[in-house]
């Protein structure tokens, strides 16, 4: 939250529940089984704090989804290709479903039923099924307590089909595109077709301010050569089609339509078709909002075509992951970091904040194996800083220190902690965060991301927040949720490990070995807008003095105030 200006928000508190359960194993699988489910992308149709759809199908039964205290509610796994279905295995926490349905669909659109039931049992339950599809789910429509639906495991057995066997190649990467009109502005430059066919989640296409907010509007690829088109994803911008075509045409004149609805719901849509053309059409005919169209992408999947290769996409950490990076601030005292390791990024600071970065002379080893940053009350002559509401003035009162790994050390996918003791006070803001490296070349925040892996406000150190930051999420609208110590104990005691572990499903955010935050980036397409972290990202530390979050220091803050880290790591 330090690459711009943060708007301040109110964060909903995190209720962290903790139930005694028993975990029975399942059945084993039958010899012609495998065990389809795990680690594949689950989705659901509502989440009751940090209890997401992934964590049903994590493996750990430690872990569950939960939904809201309602009916109906449901949880679907998408298997990555069709299936033959053989047993579904529901591990029920004590809110389970009386009556509930598991059904199979290859669109994820329509489905079908292949078990039904209306005296649940709760517990263990294996059920044997038989059906085929690319997407299996739990359709609860009678809850069995006042609560809602909980399972510690979803798992899914059959004949697994080819990866994406039920589906063909991108054939819509980097082809070129066409527009009823495009956007040009300060809010969204050079918003042109060829945005929507990049495989960059951060550009979009949208159309004209000035002449594209009408109806119809619409956006159309060339694929180079005749295709099969068997899948086209959407992923909208808040300016979406509440009525839409997907048409092909063999010329580029006259359409034939291969999709159709009226009832367009934004955010990911991953539609099943079925058509052969050289191009491929969104045709939009009835605005959800007041505003144009826009897509994040538009993506058309099939056979044939003239199909440009896109980059190959980042590999995820090994398992177990081994360690790539780290720094222990080992030294003598008074050593300045590791200039191999971390360099100092000197100036004022985002946010309206008060204090002055300077060059390393606020950072320096303790000789115990701590890095200590150090905030200051000292005047920088020359500087300019929002007034300070103590002094009056302008110029920067204080000083402290920031440092990132933008030039020695970016990557993409891992687990990464740090060992931190926060300092307290009113005013003080400490943090851990990354940054999309490509804010160092030229990307404007936040369409490069951000992810905050803590951040503490000094007038509240028992409560730390984990946020993410996107272009369709952002600020005090950032995705992330607070955690609070329990007891009298607050983050200024002790050190404590702040962890994310990253990789192409999404990103999971521990403190001290325990799970706070877990963001499934299909789950986010689905509800908040495109997950732009899949990229090189670098670390940085720093401790902030005011701002729009923290708000100011007082007589009552100390000076100098001290953020001590232990350790950095990165394990891939």
């Amino acid at each position: 939250m330090h690459a711009l200006l943060r708007r301040f928000g109110l964060f909903t508190a995190l209720a962290v529940s903790l139930l005694a359960f028993i975990a029975l194993p399942a059945p084993s699988a039958q010899a012609a089984e495998v065990l389809l489910s795990q680690g594949k992308p689950a989705t659901a149709s509502s989440t009751e704090g940090n209890f997401t759809a992934r964590s049903a199908v994590d493996g750990d039964p430690g872990t569950r989804w939960s939904s809201a205290f309602a009916d109906p509610q449901w949880i679907q796994v998408d298997l990555g290709a069709s299936a033959e279905i053989s047993r579904v295995v529901l591990n029920w926490e004590a809110a389970y479903g009386t009556a509930f349905r598991i059904e199979v669909s290859s669109d994820a659109q329509s489905w079908t039923a292949v078990h039904q039931t209306a005296t649940g049992t709760g517990g263990t339950q294996s059920l044997t099924v038989t059906g085929t599809g690319r997407y299996v789910r739990m359709h609860g429509t009678q809850r069995a307590t006042a609560y809602g639906y909980s399972l510690w495991e979803f798992q899914v057995y059959g004949t697994a089909g080819s990866p994406g066997g039920d589906t063909g190649r991108l054939l819509s990467y980097g082809r070129p595109g066409a527009a009823s009109s495009s956007q040009s502005d300060q809010n969204c430059w050079e918003c042109t077709p060829a945005r929507a066919f990049d495989r960059d989640p951060a550009s979009r296409w949208a159309t004209s301010s000035t002449t594209g907010w009408t109806d119809p509007g619409w956006i159309s690829v060339d694929l180079g050569a005749t295709a099969q088109i068997d899948k086209v994803v959407l992923q909208w911008d808040p300016a979406y089609a509440k009525s839409f075509q997907i048409q092909v045409s063999s010329n580029g004149t006259d359409w034939t339509p291969i999709y159709s609805t009226t009832s367009g719901t934004g955010f990911k849509q991953t539609l099943a078709v079925s058509g052969t053309g050289r191009y491929v059409r969104m045709y939009g005919t009835q605005r959800a909002t007041a505003y144009g169209y826009s897509l994040w992408e538009f993506q058309v999947y099939g056979t044939g075509g003239d199909p440009i290769t896109p980059p190959p996409l980042p590999s995820d950490p090994a398992n177990p992951p081994r360690l790539v990076w780290s720094d222990d601030f080992d030294g003598a005292a008074g050593g300045k970091p590791d200039p191999s390791k971390w360099r100092a990024d000197p100036g004022t600071g985002p946010n309206n904040e008060l204090e002055y970065y300077t060059d390393h002379r606020n950072a320096s080893l303790d000789g115990s194996g701590h890095l200590v940053m150090e905030a200051r009350k000292e005047v920088t002559a020359g500087s300019s800083c929002p007034r300070d509401p103590l002094s009056g003035s302008t110029t920067c009162q204080y000083t402290s220190a920031r440092m990132n790994t933008g030039a020695t050390f970016q990557f993409t996918y891992g687990r990464v902690e740090a060992r931190v003791k926060v300092p307290k006070g009113n005013g003080l803001w400490p943090a851990f965060w990354m940054m999309g490296a490509d804010f160092l070349t030229g990307r404007p925040w936040p369409y490069n991301g951000e992810v905050d892996i803590m951040e503490v406000l000094g007038k509240d150190v028992k409560t730390s927040y984990s946020t993410v930051h996107a272009p369709a999420y952002n600020g005090g609208g950032g995705i992330g949720s607070p955690y609070t110590l329990p007891g009298s104990a607050d983050f200024s005691d002790d050190f404590h490990t702040w962890a994310a572990d990253w990789n192409s499903r999404g990103i999971t955010f521990s403190l001290d070995g325990r799970t706070v935050l877990s963001l499934d980036k299909d789950q986010v397409e689905q509800t908040r807008g495109p997950w732009i972290f899949d990229h090189p990202h670098y670390m940085i530390l720093n401790l902030a003095v005011g701002g729009d979050w923290p708000g100011p220091t007082d007589a009552s803050t100390p000076f100098p105030s001290r953020m001590l880290v232990d350790y950095v790591r990165v394990y891939q």
